[in-house]
């Protein structure tokens, strides 16, 4: 057998499948357990109904560009691997960039030339202990920056909502910054988002106040437009 038929053989299916029905329970447990809080908290029932709808939309975007590295991995590292790193991960970029590095490490191309069964063990196992990392970290250090975000604040719940969002705007915007350092296809993704939010926000939210909760997944796939736009245009 070739690494092409183990990669993509039942007995890791079955195995990558016990990975994924975690992360499944995990989901399922997070969301009954945030209903109770909302019942202890006297939080009204229409507010995590409206919390999950925006998050399920929000998702669209970043799962389309998941979904589409993921049938770039299948073809190398196998279909079971792909879907089992991509469902407990979801930062295809990153998934892609280990694979890639563990087949060079070992002298090959990630799915080209001299990519044999070893090769794609090394990028399996690059992988597995780059996700390691964060699940440790998180593990080990959330407890502790909670009680460090309540200390900074002061049990100030309106300094709490200005200091966390204060932190988004730096985590997005230190990612913005690199893509667009990537090139005019990633910068050109960057501004439509802008525009879009920007758009949305400031003329269609006003008109159908509803829409405000979807803001974030149409103006990601606004983004995403604007990118193959100016990829045709460049291929032209």
């Amino acid at each position: 057998m070739d690494y092409v038929e183990i990669s993509n053989s039942m007995i890791v299916y079955l195995l990558c499948g016990i990975t994924v029905a975690i992360a499944f329970a995990q989901a399922v447990l997070y969301i009954r357990m945030a209903k109770k809080m909302t019942v202890k908290a006297n939080i009204p029932a229409t507010v995590p109904k409206t919390a999950f709808r925006v998050g399920l939309i929000s998702a669209i975007g970043p799962a389309l560009g998941v979904f589409i590295v993921m049938v770039g991995l299948m073809t190398s590292i196998g279909g079971p691997m792909a879907w089992q790193r991509l469902s407990i991960i979801g930062a295809a970029p990153t998934e892609l960039t280990a694979a890639t590095l563990g087949a060079e490490a070992a002298g090959a191309e990630l799915g080209g030339a001299g990519f044999t069964l070893k090769v794609m063990a090394v990028s399996w196992f690059v992988m597995a202990l780059n996700g390691a990392g964060w699940l440790v970290v998180t593990g080990l250090f959330t407890p502790a920056l909670e009680n460090l975000r309540t200390k900074m604040s002061g049990g100030d719940s309106k300094w709490l909502v200005v200091m966390s969002g204060a932190c988004s705007l730096g985590i997005f915007g230190y990612l913005d910054v690199n893509e667009i350092g990537k090139g005019w296809g990633n910068a050109a993704a960057v501004a439509g988002g802008i525009i879009g939010m920007a758009i949305l926000e400031k003329f269609v939210a006003k008109k159908v106040p509803k829409i405000r909760e979807y803001n974030l997944g149409i103006a990601m796939i606004i983004g995403m437009l604007f990118a193959i736009i100016y990829d045709m245009a460049v291929g032209a």
